[in-house]
């Protein structure tokens, strides 16, 4: 699960308790500062958060054990703005 905190009122927080997949890891933003993007390592899926409407958007099915630290934020030519991350053992890029 994820654990998404308004920190806005440090006196009442907000907590948000988002269901994903298992074995969340490292994780980083997408260039909007909108969603978070997770790597479930050993589920082989990376989640992904909108942290404006506090709800899990979507897991992402991508190559074996996704490790992205933060991840990589750039703008491809035909697609506009990617994040995307690396596996261990792999060369692949999701």
């Amino acid at each position: 699960k994820i654990l998404l905190v308004d920190y806005g009122d440090i006196d009442n927080l907000k907590i948000t308790e988002i269901g994903a997949a298992r074995f969340l890891h490292d994780g980083g933003w997408d260039s909007s500062k909108r969603y978070f993007l997770v790597a479930a390592n050993q589920s082989n899926k990376v989640a992904v958060v909108d942290t404006k409407d506090g709800k899990l958007e979507g897991l992402v099915d991508v190559g074996k054990i996704p490790h992205p630290g933060r991840g990589a934020n750039f703008v491809d030519p035909e697609f506009g703005p990617v994040w995307a991350t690396g596996h261990l053992g792999d060369e692949s890029v999701s």
